[in-house]
């Protein structure tokens, strides 16, 4: 069957990405390299919540609290950041002070020999812990305060009320396929990406499908770009649009869509009349290099973030680090121009992820400029200021 033939290509908890050092086809010269180092020196890297390299379930305030690969992040107007913890199979919520709580989801006890699944797997609308998430890959909230989950394995989007209350806005648990339609009746296919705009309009990375799908505030899918089934890298509208892997999904104000397409390395442009197109990166060039347009190269990016200025940020895994491109397509270094491997607390383009291990993997960005990153290896949650 088609959707058996694709499940190589859905991005699985514990195989999403490489754990070989990135091919740098690109490197910057050294010269590019300093005004990397000038350009970040202003903002200090700091763990908001979680223990580098303790991975567990725990809620509390800042290090006292853990995670287990967190996927994605996303912040509100208030400066509340709401994360998909993963492997902990629940949506997570820190306040401004870094306190830690279970905005829904159940974790089980923490057994250091288990290896995957603190979280009770499932697919259950329901209150708080009532309710049960397969692998929560994206999140994002509103202004309403409402929340919505990629919900990865159980092929459906979950939304979750101020108040905790979960309940299933599109696709069917358990049924993976490509279907438009209203609720229940429409189907995903491994959807890892989720992005609200001020109308409350839902915008999803179909990943299984290679496609990008869209859900109005009424809960009726269509398919914005892409077509299913046919992976690829053409610009174009609509479905004659084709994506590597869609990924992580981020909207402006505009109604401008921003999806990190994973295989090929890039990062996509739709319009609001569904016309695609790449900002950053070209199709089959790994690496890291900064630049404009076609002559910037990214590894696996996987989170997208965009800012009231139009400013977008890039999780860039595989190279361990946060990019920054402007609205004309230039590319530079935010943090972690470095392939060290480690997890350090300090200014700007010294900071270091936990590379090569697929991280960071989510971002997101408050009215304030502050940038939050989810460390997937790390089992951290970071803000920079």
């Amino acid at each position: 069957m088609r959707y058996r033939s694709l499940v190589l290509l859905i991005l699985l908890p514990a195989c999403q990405f490489s754990d070989k050092p990135a091919q740098v086809l690109n490197p910057p010269p050294p010269a590019q390299e300093a005004v990397q180092q000038h350009q970040t020196t202003s903002r200090t890297v700091s763990t908001l919540a979680g223990r580098a390299g303790s991975k567990g379930n725990a809620d509390g305030t800042g290090s006292t609290a853990r995670f287990f690969s967190p996927q994605a992040v996303a912040v509100d107007a208030s400066g509340t950041v709401y994360v998909a913890d993963g492997n902990n199979n629940s949506i997570r919520k820190i306040t401004t002070a870094g306190h830690v709580s279970t905005l829904a989801g159940a974790m089980n006890a923490y057994d250091p020999k288990v290896a995957w699944a603190f979280g009770e797997r499932g697919s259950r609308d329901g209150t708080g812990a009532a309710a049960r998430f397969n692998y929560p890959s994206g999140v994002a909230v509103d202004a309403a305060g409402s929340v919505y989950v990629a919900d990865q394995h159980n092929h459906t989007i979950r939304k979750i009320t101020a108040a905790g209350v979960v309940s299933t806005l599109a696709g069917m648990a358990g049924e993976p396929g490509s279907v438009d339609g209203p609720g229940t009746a429409a189907r995903f296919y491994a959807p890892t990406g989720v992005a609200v705009d001020a109308a409350g309009t839902v915008y999803v990375t179909d990943v299984g499908n290679f496609t990008i799908r869209k859900i109005t505030a009424a809960g009726v899918v269509s398919t914005l770009a892409g077509t299913v089934g046919s992976r690829g890298s053409t610009d174009s509208t609509g479905r004659a649009a084709r994506f590597g892997a869609p990924h992580g999904i981020a909207v402006d104000a505009g109604g401008t869509v921003y999806v990190t397409d994973v295989f090929n390395n890039t990062i996509r442009k739709i319009t609001a009349a569904g016309v695609v197109s790449t900002l950053a990166g070209r199709a089959g060039n790994r690496g890291r290099a900064d630049g404009r347009g076609t002559g910037a190269a990214f590894h696996s990016p996987s989170g997208v973030a965009v800012d009231r200025k139009g400013m977008v940020y890039v999780a860039d895994s595989e190279n361990g680090a946060i990019r920054l491109i402007t609205p004309a397509g230039v590319v530079s270094t935010l943090v972690g121009p470095s392939r060290a491997k480690g997890s350090t607390d300090v200014p700007g383009a010294a900071a270091r992820f936990n590379y090569p291990m697929g991280v960071p993997m989510g971002v997101a960005v408050d009215a304030a400029g502050t940038v939050y990153v989810a460390d997937r290896y790390n089992h951290t949650i970071w803000a920079m200021k």
